[in-house]
């Protein structure tokens, strides 16, 4: 069984070239963040033509997420227990009313429950939308520890751009990043708090690249200055059954690529 994930930024840009992945790997299941349209606008017709089921979430033109699968989708969910919202500033400058955003996704595919999880930016220390940010990793966390005391044996797996540098070398040069989002201690310390629940996060010796994303700004693809923040945290029923992870590099080449490359992870049946 292979599933991957990737922040596909616009699935009506890149349709054809996200359906040129699942084929190119095989996959059976495929998470997408960033996919920048509303449920109904979402183009499903692509994937079920190529033998995929789909299921999507989108609010607006920002956030979105959806998985694309060949191994079932039951019990999806558009959001996970105690996920937090967050209120927008209206044209006058007042915040509009909390609501949920687009930006967590579940379903059980083949027997795993899986989740397409697209964590907040944050924008910078000082921005309301860090403690968000903050906020929504530690509701994950929750939601995690809460399945696997539930069920120890549960198969679960949360896959997305998690918008966390954990690690000094997941970064072109740390130096570029003081006092800045990505690297600092509480979203470290966030991202790792899934291990203290349980999980493993499982691509950390993929092959094919370093780095994941790479912005579209100042030649960074050319020049390989990138970031590794796209990630998948799996419950020891699931990590024990990985046997490969990839990380697609090549997707970032040519015309029309996302500033994301897919991350895909082999199982063993």
């Amino acid at each position: 069984m292979r599933i991957a994930t990737w922040n596909v930024n616009s699935i009506r840009a890149r349709a054809e070239r996200a359906v040129d992945v699942l084929k190119r790997w095989d996959l059976d299941v495929l998470l997408l963040q960033e996919t920048k349209c509303k449920t109904e606008q979402f183009p499903a017709d692509t994937f079920e033509n190529a033998g995929y089921q789909v299921a999507a979430h989108g609010l607006n033109q920002w956030n979105g997420v959806a998985i694309i699968s060949r191994q079932g989708l039951e019990d999806v969910r558009t959001s996970f227990p105690d996920q937090p919202p967050y209120a927008k500033k209206s044209s006058g400058g007042l915040l509009d009313a909390p609501q949920l955003e687009a930006r967590a996704l579940g379903a059980r595919c083949g027997g795993i429950e899986v989740w397409s999880i697209y964590v907040p930016n944050g924008r910078s220390i000082d921005n309301p939308h860090y403690r968000y940010k903050l906020d929504f990793l530690a509701a994950l966390h929750k939601a995690a520890d809460s399945t696997l005391t539930g069920d120890p044996g549960a198969s679960l797996l949360l896959g997305g751009d998690w918008n966390v540098a954990p690690r000094d070398e997941d970064v072109w040069d740390i130096s570029a990043f003081a006092n800045d989002i990505y690297v600092t201690d509480a979203e470290r310390a966030a991202f790792n708090a899934f291990a203290e629940a349980g999980l493993t996060e499982v691509t950390r010796d993929a092959e094919g690249a370093s780095y994941t994303f790479w912005d579209y700004q100042r030649l960074r693809f050319p020049r390989n200055e990138g970031m590794r923040i796209d990630f998948a945290w799996a419950s020891p029923a699931v990590a024990k059954r990985v046997t490969a992870v990839h990380i697609d590099r090549n997707e970032r080449k040519g015309k029309g690529a996302s500033d994301h490359v897919p991350v895909i992870i082999e199982l063993a049946d």
